[in-house]
């Protein structure tokens, strides 16, 4: 009689036979992680305007010091957040689909920033003076992650808008508050908060690896201020507004011609 087959010998190392193996899934990476987080931010920060009734600028009943802030720009001027919280979105989906590790880089600051934000609205309609400390923390990791952006469009000009927008919006809500609670006369608030807002719009223009997506939020900030202030006519911060249009669009020039 024929000897039994021998019973298979599997190595230690598989453990089982490769049929009876179980299948491996795949689990996200912390980088997909963080591009899907920042994506719900992103929808939660566009949606959270419809939720909290809307902003158009602070109004001078929220303040101790009721007055007009000569650096507020015309309420038509706010409608750039459609385009910034459409281009946001588009970013954001392209970042979950086939964002490296220059979206990572820059994702990750943008993450505090959303998360921020998604609250802002419901707080610069109740609380002014958080919602202005607020507004600084959105617009400086803004601007961080537009510095660690990569070179692809889809990423510079979203974050370029937004954190153009931001740096205009910061010094905004500075100048409120510090006439809304009678820390310094109206116009001087106003041409200070103008040009700390030109002083930081230079800055980020004259970086080496600067573009321009920074500068059309900038130059609609300061129209609206210019259109703000025209009736009544306030020369010194339309003169004020004015020059920064003039140097914005010079040192744009020239970095566009570099």
């Amino acid at each position: 009689m024929a000897a039994p087959a021998p019973l298979p010998r599997w190595r230690h190392s598989t453990g089982a036979p490769e049929r009876f193996a179980p299948e491996k899934r795949a689990t996200p990476s912390r980088k997909d992680a963080l591009s899907i987080l920042v994506l719900i931010l992103a929808v939660a920060f566009a949606v959270s305007p419809w939720v909290s009734g809307g902003f158009a600028g602070f109004r001078p009943g929220q303040f101790p010091v009721t007055d007009r802030w000569p650096a507020q720009p015309a309420s038509w001027a706010f409608s750039i957040w459609g385009p910034i919280y459409i281009a946001l979105i588009i970013a954001t989906i392209i970042g979950v689909m086939c964002g490296g590790a220059d979206w990572e880089r820059a994702a990750k600051p943008l993450t505090v920033s959303l998360a921020v934000g998604v609250f802002w609205v419901a707080a610069a309609n109740r609380a002014p003076l958080p919602a202005t400390i607020m507004t600084v923390s959105m617009a400086t990791f803004a601007i961080l992650a537009w510095v660690r952006r990569g070179q692809s469009l889809w990423q510079r000009l979203p974050l370029g808008l937004y954190a153009g927008w931001l740096t205009a919006a910061s010094g905004v809500a500075i100048s409120a508050a510090l006439t809304g609670y009678g820390i310094l006369p109206a116009q001087t608030a106003a041409i200070l908060m103008l040009l700390e807002v030109l002083a930081v719009g230079l800055m980020i223009l004259a970086r080496p690896d600067s573009d321009w997506t920074c500068a059309p939020a900038l130059l609609w900030a300061l129209t609206g201020v210019i259109a703000a202030n025209l009736e009544p006519m306030n020369t010194t911060i339309v003169a004020v507004a004015s020059l920064g249009l003039v140097l914005l669009l010079a040192t744009l020039w020239r970095q566009l011609a570099r």
